[in-house]
């Protein structure tokens, strides 16, 4: 490659731009110049023509009248090409010094981002495609530090819920270890209980973590739901105290099939009656299931203690909690809903949510038909 190619190579965009700019000025005037000079003698030879063919005597003054139109003709096209090259190279220049501005400006912003100021966003331009490219990197700038966010969180929240069980855990030991309290039954029972809490809590998250990264296994195949659903509501009825809420079956026993993987459906449904049963003392608890624009809808309603308006948007993520102590008692991880949203959307379904609080809550779902 020659020392010519590497300069080449090796200038700014702001003098490609303008050195652009001036030779297309160069080779209009260039082009304006030559045309001008081959054609105006000509033209005004065949005007003074046309004068003499009306009376005028002009045949003797014809070749100083050529030579004092040409020499006009050259000083008018010197001052021409002096200004015009002046104006076109100043607003060149002008042009662009402000696109390179604009660009200088996304280049400082995204040293800022990359340095990890995730706030950092591109200023609007009056261009029309730097405006659409400022737009696209905000865009990814916002998603990016959305993820980034939710990842503090994560590990916020997950440190949160290991230093719960570890303390309780080392606590122990370091008593049982320094002598002051006896082992027992009951202290091994503490333990194991804390232990089977962590690993709950490890088996969500690797599960969260493959369903998010659609590294989950899902068999889809057509599958009548109706034994699933009565099987559940005899399994779940044996855990709950007689003073408990009821929990029932409302559908038609010829439900039609639905496209799904009836393992993940049945973890969703056990997920979405485990919180019912926490969080429902008294009342019913239905299971209801309906068919709608080529849909299986089922729905898991409960009596209890309802979720606040302002939390509903926050139902389905990761460790959240409305009560988290007493959530935290009742043994849940704050994963459970969050694998149940990203099982259902990996059958090609959604899942929602309706509550009132102190009135009880509705978690519904669909499946396609298949």
């Amino acid at each position: 490659m020659t020392k010519v190619d590497l300069r080449k190579q090796n200038l700014p965009l702001a003098s490609r731009l303008f050195l652009s700019h001036l030779l297309v000025m160069m080779v209009a005037v260039m082009s304006l110049v030559i045309i001008g000079k081959v054609s105006s003698p000509r033209f005004f030879v065949v005007r003074l023509e046309e004068l003499e063919g009306t009376g005028y005597r002009l045949r003797f003054a014809r070749t100083e009248l050529i030579h004092g139109f040409e020499s006009a003709w050259f000083r008018g096209t010197v001052w021409s090409v002096v200004v015009s090259t002046t104006a076109a190279g100043g607003l060149s220049y002008w042009v662009s010094k402000r696109i390179m501005q604009r660009l200088t400006e996304m280049e400082q912003i995204t040293q800022k981002f990359a340095a990890g100021q995730l706030d950092a966003r591109l200023p609007a331009s009056d261009i029309p495609e730097l405006q659409r490219l400022g737009v696209s990197f905000n865009r990814m700038a916002a998603s990016l530090e959305d993820v980034e966010q939710r990842r503090r969180e994560l590990i916020s929240d997950l440190t949160h819920e290991l230093r719960t069980p570890l303390t309780v855990v080392r606590g122990y030991l370091e008593e049982l270890a320094d002598g002051e309290v006896e082992p027992s039954t009951e202290i091994y029972t503490r333990l194991a209980r804390e232990t089977r809490r962590l690993e709950r809590l490890v088996n969500d998250l690797q599960e969260l973590s493959k369903a998010e990264a659609g590294y989950l296994p899902i068999n889809l195949q057509p599958v009548n739901l109706y034994p699933l659903l009565e099987a559940l509501v005899e399994k779940f009825s044996d855990q709950i105290l007689e003073d408990g809420p009821v929990l029932r079956l409302n559908c038609s026993p010829q439900l039609p099939p639905v496209l799904a993987d009836i393992d993940r459906v049945e973890q969703v449904l056990v997920n979405l009656l485990g919180n019912a049963i926490r969080y429902t003392s008294q009342g019913a608890i239905t299971i209801r299931a309906w068919t709608q624009s080529r849909k299986l809808w089922i729905a898991v309603s409960d009596t209890g203690i309802g979720i606040a308006k302002q939390n509903l948007p926050h139902v389905f993520e990761r460790f959240w909690r409305a009560d988290r102590s007493r959530d935290r008692h009742s043994g849940g991880t704050g994963i459970g809903l969050a694998i149940s949203r990203r099982l259902v959307e990996l059958q090609g379904g959604q899942i929602f949510v309706e509550s009132e609080l102190g009135k009880g809550s509705t978690f519904s779902f669909f499946l396609p038909l298949a």
